[in-house]
């Protein structure tokens, strides 16, 4: 069984696409985001899931895709912002590197838009926003092996800070 060479987590906003990408790169090695797993599974956007089948049905995809990621993936892998939520995640997390990348409410804001895509975050995306962060904190730190803060750093400067991290 293979594993990812670590697991990205964090808030809409945070920044485990972009820097998943670029740590990637670093290394030589696939980056897979289980969002755009879903995506492709479902045949259209995470956005028209939740309209057409709802939350628990885009959940239960996304829980398959992580469980599958996990398993196949020896890269960079970036979970989507609320995989956390469920606890078979979190059960399948135990044993892999898991880099929580924490983002404060204003810096989330600004790279996240006005919610284009971002389904959770179609209506009032501040107030929203800030109810995921209080509530999925938790699930973030509890899962993490590493915690790096993104808030005012550019993606480059945490791709370094991760580099540096992962040789340890």
């Amino acid at each position: 069984m293979s594993k990812p060479l670590c697991v990205l987590v964090g808030a809409p906003g945070a920044g485990k696409s972009t820097v998943g990408q670029l740590l990637a790169q670093a290394y030589g090695v696939p980056f897979r985001d289980t969002d755009a797993d879903v995506e492709a599974t479902a045949g259209k956007p995470i956005s028209e899931i939740f309209i057409d089948e709802g939350e628990p049905h885009f959940r239960a995809m996304e829980t398959a895709a992580v469980a599958a990621a996990l398993a196949e993936h020896e890269g960079v892998l970036a979970l989507g912002g609320g995989a956390v939520l469920a606890e078979d995640n979190r059960a399948l997390l135990a044993g892999h590197t898991v880099v929580y990348l924490s983002v404060d409410l204003s810096d989330a804001v600004s790279r996240v838009g006005l919610g284009q895509g971002r389904p959770l975050l179609n209506f009032n995306p501040r107030a929203t926003l800030r109810f995921l962060l209080d509530q999925r904190r938790p699930l973030y730190e509890q899962v993490a092996t590493h915690t790096v803060g993104t808030d005012g750093r550019t993606p480059e400067e945490i791709t370094a800070e991760l580099v540096e991290l992962l040789k340890g």
